[in-house]
């Protein structure tokens, strides 16, 4: 059952971003750096800035946040369409297989999009706009983490075989987890390198002579030096969307086509109501800012 092609995990593109994702709020301090409370005016002031930083994407942030939007509308709607086949008792195996096909064909749809959009700014999936930031507390390399879906099988309806092949591939799917996580320290720790602090040095200098020749040299090497650091990102994040495939693919090879349907309908409920969650938190901390003006 095929869901995205995952040919290897090397194939990153390494095409650096033009446009850096923009500062996602910001704090009001004093020139010493303390923090200061903010009066009626000032906080609406404070808030319309902030939020107008929030309103200011980037073009990929704002291509796939419209994006986004409608996949998870589909998603909502292609989850009635699963609970209606699972509850349905005349439904035969042909329903719920197109029912799998469908979702499966539409989390292909999310990770083509988000491979084509990586590959022009791959920060914007690492401090995902789209997301509230409940979500983004649970996001694992930019998505969800391969291991939770184990947690969404119901054991109690499958048989000894299936519970054994099902473990087996819980131990293999942690150690490409483990593995994943591992490059991403290397990448982390690429940025405190011998050479980028030298390079970080070099500029520094550069900018102080304020010799335009000495200048425009240091800026290419550090150009370089990002796009190989942005190119590592991108690399982390599409071996972390090949485990997340894997283990789909693997799980409803191993499920039957009714188990399949069940838990495609458990994951998208959980995802469906995470972005409910958030929402409701951030409605719930507006209403609370705004009746602590008055207080």
């Amino acid at each position: 059952m095929k869901l995205a092609p995952c040919a290897s995990h090397a194939e990153a593109t390494h095409i650096p971003t033009k446009n850096t994702p923009l500062q996602r709020g910001l704090t009001p301090h004093t020139p010493s750096g303390h923090s200061f409370p903010l009066t009626t005016h000032l906080f609406f002031l404070h808030s319309s800035i902030t939020t107008y930083s929030k309103i200011m994407k980037t073009q990929v942030e704002q291509k796939f946040s419209d994006f986004y939007t409608k996949w998870m509308c589909q998603l909502e709607d292609l989850l009635q369409l699963l609970l209606m086949v699972s509850r349905d008792i005349n439904s035969q195996g042909s329903s719920y297989e197109t029912m799998v096909n469908r979702l499966t064909a539409h989390y292909k749809e999310y990770y083509t999009f988000k491979w084509a959009a990586a590959r022009e700014d791959v920060l914007a999936f690492y401090t995902p706009v789209w997301l509230s930031p409940f979500e983004i507390g649970y996001l694992w390399v930019t998505g969800w983490k391969p291991s939770m879906a184990f947690r969404l099988v119901e054991a109690a309806s499958m048989t000894d075989e299936q519970v054994r092949k099902i473990a087996a591939l819980r131990v293999k799917i942690k150690m490409e987890e483990e593995r994943v996580e591992r490059e991403m320290e290397r990448q982390q720790v690429a940025v405190a390198d011998r050479k980028m602090v030298e390079l970080a040095t070099l500029e520094r200098r550069a900018k102080r002579s304020g010799g335009t020749t000495a200048v425009t040299q240091v800026n290419g090497l550090v150009e370089a030096a990002v796009k190989g650091m942005l190119g590592g990102l991108e690399k982390v994040m599409k071996m972390a969307d090949c485990v997340r495939l894997k283990t789909l693919k693997e799980l409803l090879d191993i499920l039957s086509p009714m188990q399949r349907v069940g838990f495609l309908a458990s994951k998208s409920t959980l995802q469906i109501q995470m972005r409910e969650w958030g929402k409701m938190r951030e409605e719930n901390l507006i209403c609370g800012n705004n009746r602590g003006i008055f207080i």
